[in-house]
């Protein structure tokens, strides 16, 4: 198991919690709070360890695109990372679906 800790600058707050997804294998759960702080935060809990650098890959194409700003609490139970990204969309469906 290993934690990671990433923040990432962002310019669109959410206005509501979004939870997404299930710790299972070969999936993960994000769930997506609002903050008042000015950039992203993202804590991350991985089942697969060393593969810090394929997370910040991943993270750093969906900020590019979408800036959110919120706290994400990320738990994962060896995802690929296209799943990660999968989920990613997912969230911001919900958010889409919600407002």
């Amino acid at each position: 198991m290993e934690k990671l800790h990433f923040t990432f600058a962002a310019s669109q707050p959410i206005t509501h919690p979004v939870h997404v997804g299930v710790v299972a294998s070969g999936d993960l759960e994000i769930i997506m709070r609002p903050t008042a702080e000015k950039q992203a935060d993202l804590k991350i809990i991985t089942g697969s360890d060393g593969f810090k650098k394929v997370w910040q890959n991943v993270l750093e194409r969906f900020f590019a695109r979408y800036p959110l700003l919120a706290n994400f609490e990320i738990n994962d139970y060896g995802a690929t990372p296209g799943v990660v990204n999968l989920r990613l969309t997912q969230a911001m469906e919900a958010l889409k679906d919600e407002q």
